[in-house]
């Protein structure tokens, strides 16, 4: 039995504002692909100031229509068309009405762009960008308003409220900057346009499934797959998950038998603390998930950097190497050994704990997750004063 696109239900959707911050899968990190040009170009062309709560219920607005493109009648998307009818039962004559009014994005295919060699990495320019005081002040006023929710999440999954909340204020500013390209655009460009690249294969193989998940997850909510709006790489809602991430980790938090990550709250901190825990967050671990050390002249310790995302190192296997603690540190865990680079400036170091790296897996960088932990920090202790 062929079942229906079409939707059951169609949910209120906010305002959704501006060019996303990060993708809750690899873009603002201090490894990032994208040119600060192209991203300034989308940034001034997305930018809308923010929604009043009382116009939230606004119709949606999305920005980069993109041009048609016939994608009805190329090979790949038929045969990825067919798959889905096959697979998932969706009726075939409604995937093709509903590629026809697909558009190629060319914004999202700038993004994906390498950006050109050159500049070094500067942490501290990096973290200025996200510990500033209008987010941290924005961050003080979401805890306040879901205290309840965020309290319930540190209960049921052990992750700190201000780790959750540093997370939802680097992705989108508390869901101010959402993001206002249509999901199905930006996912079927990158799924069979991405950029030249020697991972192209690969990234399209990606975008074809998060292409994929949008169409279940749509069918599975009654939504009108068109009205999905996120960032230029197809990223949605408050904690801006991928399609996958949402039919995997989102969880309805607000007990109303649906989930929704654009508009609720309490979703959203529910489906964070979640991902966290899936993706080896451990509660019993301390609250400090990071120790700033210094590095010996020998550089016997280089060793130890750049060895995945994970704690896998004994103490005393970084101090032999020229690595001594400047406070006071767990003897009984295992360790990362992380560089903040700072430019023309002196390297930062740090050892990380396994609940350091749970939060890379959100973002596989070193600077977004000290962002994270950072912006989380200062803004409990605003509240504390």
């Amino acid at each position: 039995m062929r079942r229906s696109l079409l939707p059951i239900k169609t949910s209120a959707l906010s305002l959704l504002l501006s060019l996303p911050l990060c993708l809750s899968t690899a873009h603002a990190g201090e490894n990032s692909h994208i040119s600060a040009a192209d991203r300034a170009r989308a940034v001034r062309a997305a930018k809308a100031p923010p929604a009043k709560a009382a116009a939230r219920k606004a119709p949606a607005k999305f920005d980069f229509e993109g041009e048609f493109v016939d994608y009805a009648n190329w090979k790949e998307v038929r045969a990825f068309l067919d798959d889905m009818s096959a697979k998932h039962g969706f009726d075939r004559a409604e995937l093709d009405t509903l590629i026809g009014k697909v558009r190629y994005v060319e914004s999202t295919v700038q993004l994906m762009k390498p950006a050109p060699p050159g500049k070094p990495k500067n942490w501290q320019a990096y973290r200025a960008r996200f510990i500033e005081p209008v987010r941290i002040n924005a961050g003080v006023k979401f805890w306040e308003e879901n205290a309840e929710a965020l309290a319930r999440a540190e209960r049921e999954y052990g992750v700190p409220a201000e780790i959750i909340v540093g997370i939802i204020g680097v992705e989108t500013v508390y869901g101010r900057n959402t993001g206002r390209f249509r999901v199905l655009d930006a996912l079927t460009t990158l799924a069979f346009s991405y950029p030249d690249s020697p991972t192209r294969a690969a990234r399209m193989e990606f975008f074809k499934g998060e292409l994929e998940n949008a169409l279940l997850y749509a069918r599975k909510d009654g939504i009108d797959p068109l009205t999905l709006l996120g960032s230029y790489a197809g990223a949605i809602g408050l904690p801006q998950f991928m399609p996958s991430s949402i039919m995997k980790y989102a969880v309805d938090f607000d007990g109303d038998s649906h989930i929704d990550l654009r508009n609720s709250t309490a979703d959203a901190i529910g489906s964070v603390a979640h991902f966290l825990v899936e993706h080896g967050w451990r509660r019993d671990d301390p609250a400090i998930s990071t120790y700033p050390v210094t590095v010996s002249a020998s550089r016997a310790w280089e060793k130890f950097i750049g060895q995945g995302l994970q704690a896998t190192y004994r103490l005393g296997q970084l101090q032999e190497a020229g690595v001594s603690t400047v406070s006071t540190t767990p003897q009984n865990m295992l360790f990362g050994l992380i560089d903040l680079q700072n430019g023309s400036e002196a390297t930062e170091y740090h050892l990380a704990t396994n609940n350091f790296f749970a939060i890379t897996q959100y973002n596989r960088s070193y600077f977004y997750a000290m962002s994270v932990i950072d912006l989380g920090r200062a803004i409990s202790q605003v509240r504390a004063r």
